[in-house]
């Protein structure tokens, strides 16, 4: 079985966190894909009645200002303590901790909503299913997921991106395997969008899913 190294993602995150975030600060506004998405997910949750809503891996806060924008409670965790710094920096009224998604700081059922945007692409799939039980441990019932990963059933090795050296394993899956693994944790995936690569920031097919937590 490969092993999942976090330390690496975290020191690599780590340094390219300002970068990271001037590259991709924009990038919502050439999703279309993305946002209406992510407006589904902050409608579903707030018609619920809404609720404290997490961006788990949020990264520099791109995804977490957006959501905030469209009316979320929502706060950031990411292992990266620079990208936590730069997520503050850039959204200074929203929270920002560092955490992992294999042990979140959050009470049994306590969120709304939960968001892993593109920030399960360094788990290798043996270990989703941790997580994925993580992710139903805190959502409340009723609760909903939301997901966007890369679609294959391979890896790749970053050495060097966003300008600088890295040591990190980029993992794709299989859209039928996720929903298998969701609903292994107790999650039941309600609606699933899977595009083509359309262009250098989404070079492979992209998927996006949302997932609730039976009531």
């Amino acid at each position: 079985m490969t092993t999942h190294h976090p330390h690496a993602t975290r020191d690599s995150y780590d340094t390219v966190a300002a970068d990271y975030e001037k590259l991709l600060r924009d990038e919502l506004a050439n999703s279309p894909f993305e946002r209406a998405i992510l407006g589904v997910f902050a409608e579903r949750v707030l018609g619920a009645g809404g609720g404290r809503v997490a961006d788990l891996g949020c990264g520099p806060g791109r995804v977490t200002g957006h959501l905030a924008s469209l009316g979320l409670d929502i706060c950031g965790i990411d292992l990266s303590p620079e990208m936590v710094a730069v997520a503050r920096w850039a959204h200074p009224g929203l929270r920002f901790d560092v955490g992992t998604m294999t042990a979140l700081d959050f009470e049994d059922g306590s969120l709304a909503g939960a968001l892993a945007w593109y920030s399960t692409v360094h788990t290798p799939p043996a270990e989703l299913p941790v997580m994925f039980a993580e992710f139903h441990r805190v959502l409340a019932p009723g609760g909903l997921l939301a997901l966007a990963y890369k679609v294959g059933d391979e890896s790749v090795h970053l050495s060097h991106a966003y300008g600088h050296a890295l040591d990190l394993d980029v993992y794709r899956f299989p859209p039928e395997r996720i929903a298998e693994l969701l609903g292994d944790a107790g999650l039941v995936e309600s609606a699933r969008l899977v595009r083509e690569a359309d262009g250098p920031t989404a070079n492979t097919p992209q998927a996006y899913v949302l997932a609730r937590k039976p009531e």
